[in-house]
């Protein structure tokens, strides 16, 4: 009979294989039928992981239930990695967005963002350009800037009433400090005097607007923190739940090492 630990790494493992084909069937999708940049973003994340999963899994699913000892071995030694990899990602996620706050507007509703209050290491990975302009192509496709709650029809009372998100405060509106007359939520028209280089790159193009502003890759800063903050959560959990597969997965291996050895000393009495 096959032992306790060898059953629950065999049925987990099983579990992860069949997870593993939606995921990498998904990246296959986008990598030949992706219409935009933003979509073709994701493939490869998705076929690394859809492919990592089903190989790990086959490792520990053939490991623990054929008693395939050095394939177990793999497993733990892969598992040991993946451990150690997602603390230290939990542990970074945690330092790189302690810094970055929005700025409280007298009589709004929205905040606004500033990259300068964002960690060097956020800042550099939106203030590359090839790396920006795919950001920004799936924040056009998302249609942010049109979701806004009055749109066309609100008043600018209204809409500075409005709870935008930090994308829709960056990315949808010049800043308040532009000076622009207000036409509706995605619509400002007017000259400034204003020296911050966002108000020149505004443009009411609604592919355009301030999508090329500071403010608007602080917005997605904003978002990327508060993202991360709650996937570090995930992440703990996620991690003792890996520690727990692991033990188990050492007690299996020990087995396989037990039931392999048994043989040969009952062949040496012999």
């Amino acid at each position: 009979m096959f032992r306790l630990s060898n059953n629950l790494i065999g049925i987990l493992n099983f579990l992860t294989f069949v997870l593993s084909i939606p995921i990498l069937a998904v990246g296959i999708w986008l990598a030949h039928n992706g219409s935009t940049d933003c979509e073709k973003f994701l493939d490869k994340p998705f076929i690394i992981l859809g492919a990592f999963l089903m190989l790990v899994s086959l490792a520990g699913l053939i490991g623990a239930c054929c008693r395939v000892t050095w394939l177990l071995w793999i497993y733990l030694f892969v598992m040991f990695i993946l451990i150690v990899l997602v603390f230290c990602f939990t542990i970074f996620a945690f330092v790189v967005t302690n810094k970055g706050a929005g700025d409280a507007l007298s009589g709004k509703g929205y905040k606004e963002y500033r990259l300068g209050n964002y960690s060097n290491w956020l800042q550099k990975r939106v203030t590359n350009t090839k790396n920006w302009n795919k950001i920004k192509s799936c924040l056009i496709d998302s249609e942010a800037c049109q979701q806004i709650n009055g749109g066309q029809n609100e008043t600018l009372e209204e809409f500075y009433k409005e709870s935008l998100t930090p994308i829709q405060s960056g990315c949808c509106k010049p800043l308040d400090t532009c000076g622009f007359t207000y036409e509706n939520a995605t619509v400002w028209t007017g000259s400034t005097n204003s020296t911050e280089p966002d108000c020149n790159l505004w443009s009411n193009d609604q592919k355009v607007l301030c999508y090329n502003c500071s403010t608007c890759k602080a917005g997605v800063l904003q978002t990327i923190k508060g993202d991360w903050k709650k996937a570090a959560i995930v992440n703990i959990i996620f991690l003792i739940f890996l520690i727990i597969v692991y033990s188990v997965g050492c007690c299996a291996f020990r087995n396989n090492r037990e039931d392999n050895a048994y043989p040969r000393k009952r062949s040496h009495h012999w």
